[in-house]
């Protein structure tokens, strides 16, 4: 089975194609050709992902997932959310985004966080979602240098290291995204 993953972000393409099993090609938005931005307007992060999906079905006719991600932070009113990405500004820098929470927290006793991932699965003409969700804290600096976006402030619940100080692969065990695709590969597999 042949499916395109709605995204140019190439972190997220290898953290996904490193849970897909092997009998599921996976397809970048580069390899079908498309290089626009894909419209991300909404305002929930399921929005988003849904968005993205049925853009890429109605606009280049493949069978596709998308995701979205936000974090979200319980003392900020579950900010930075569906703005995740754009926290600090449209130049989607990650150091920005990391240092206005980190400076939006400053006094803040409560720093719990959660990250919340869903996907959107646009396939036979039917759309499905599923959603992981990885609670946890965020620290008061910036730990590691693996990941990416706010992994070097996120501290899952349980651990003493960041996202940012483990390995792809226990981050992808306990991790929002991985899941959520965890949810997606089940329910590909029923299919087959």
């Amino acid at each position: 089975m042949q499916l395109v993953f709605a995204t140019n972000n190439l972190n997220k393409l290898k953290e996904v194609q490193s849970l897909i099993p092997d009998h599921f090609k996976l397809l970048s938005l580069k390899d079908i050709g498309c290089f626009e931005d894909v419209p991300e307007t909404q305002l929930t992060i399921e929005g988003n992902a849904i968005q993205k999906a049925e853009y890429i079905k109605e606009q280049y006719g493949f069978d596709c997932f998308a995701d979205d991600t936000g974090l979200e932070v319980e003392s900020l009113n579950k900010e930075p959310g569906v703005f995740s990405a754009r926290y600090a500004g449209e130049q989607r820098d990650a150091n920005d985004n990391m240092n206005k929470l980190l400076q939006n927290l400053e006094g803040k006793p409560n720093r719990s966080a959660q990250f919340k991932t869903v996907i959107a699965l646009h396939l036979n003409n039917k759309l499905e979602t599923f959603t992981g969700i990885c609670k946890g804290e965020i620290t008061e600096t910036k730990q590691g240098n693996e990941g990416f976006g706010y992994d070097p402030i996120f501290k899952a619940k349980g651990y003493t290291k960041t996202f940012a100080e483990i390995s792809l692969e226990e981050k992808n065990k306990i991790g929002h995204r991985g899941k959520a695709v965890k949810q997606l590969v089940l329910f590909l597999n029923e299919l087959r």
